[in-house]
């Protein structure tokens, strides 16, 4: 936990190694990267308002080097916050003040998400996918679930593993439309619960970071009024 609020440190800590977890806990990012790096640990709970290097900062020098899960903290109800911690790689976020029970629901929701792709039914015939193996190609774009990896025209594409799980589901089914609530309990499990429109902010990353156009995508198609499905590229 990287927070420098002495009360909330010991609340939340105190609640996580009640149900079971080694928790440890630093006041900055500067020792929270240092942290990260020796440690290893599953998850990270990191507050935006840190002294000196923000969270943001913080997260986004973290995800250079571990894959590790990312619960954002922010004081404010500010959409940008959120938008912004998103954005360079948290996997979920909370807005202060916070139940501890929640966040502990939050932290067990992405630990029951397997660090290797969790299998899925293969696409059906005339889905649109080009099963190469157990590679998922869809015009320039190649999925490989158990490297966990995609690249465009040739081009290694880095995921968050939140990312990559969103890209998965949708590509494992390329013509059925995914609803939000679908792919949350595909990604993140039936028992998350929150703002439904997280799915629609890492899916803009996904695109971005293919490289589709917002007007004429080739990859993560809207459909109007229901959600979202894979295109042929």
């Amino acid at each position: 936990m990287v927070d420098d609020e002495p009360g909330i440190v010991r609340v939340v800590t105190g609640y996580l190694e009640r149900e079971g977890f080694v928790a440890t806990a630093v006041g900055d990012g500067e020792s929270a990267l240092e942290l990260v790096r020796s440690e290893e640990p599953d998850v990270v709970v990191l507050d935006l308002g840190l002294p000196g290097m923000d969270g943001i900062e913080t997260c986004r020098q973290l995800r250079t080097f571990s894959d590790c899960y990312v619960i954002m903290l922010t004081a404010r109800a500010d959409e940008i916050d959120m938008l912004i911690g998103l954005a360079v790689g948290a996997d979920d976020y909370l807005t202060k003040p916070f139940s501890p029970r929640e966040l502990i629901a939050r932290i067990r929701t992405l630990l029951r998400r397997p660090r290797p792709s969790r299998p899925r039914a293969p696409a059906m015939p005339g889905d649109g996918a080009t099963q190469g193996g157990q590679h998922r190609v869809f015009g320039g774009l190649t999925l490989d679930p158990q490297a966990r990896e995609v690249t465009v025209d040739g081009r290694q594409v880095t995921l968050t593993r939140t990312e990559f799980d969103l890209l998965d589901a949708l590509s494992a089914r390329p013509r059925m439309v995914y609803t939000r609530r679908q792919l949350i309990d595909q990604v993140w499990g039936p028992e998350w619960v929150g703002d439904e429109h997280l799915v629609d902010i890492h899916l803009g990353h996904v695109r971005r970071k293919l490289g589709d156009r917002s007007a004429t995508p080739r990859y993560v198609l809207t459909v109007r009024g229901v959600g979202y499905r894979m295109g042929s590229g």
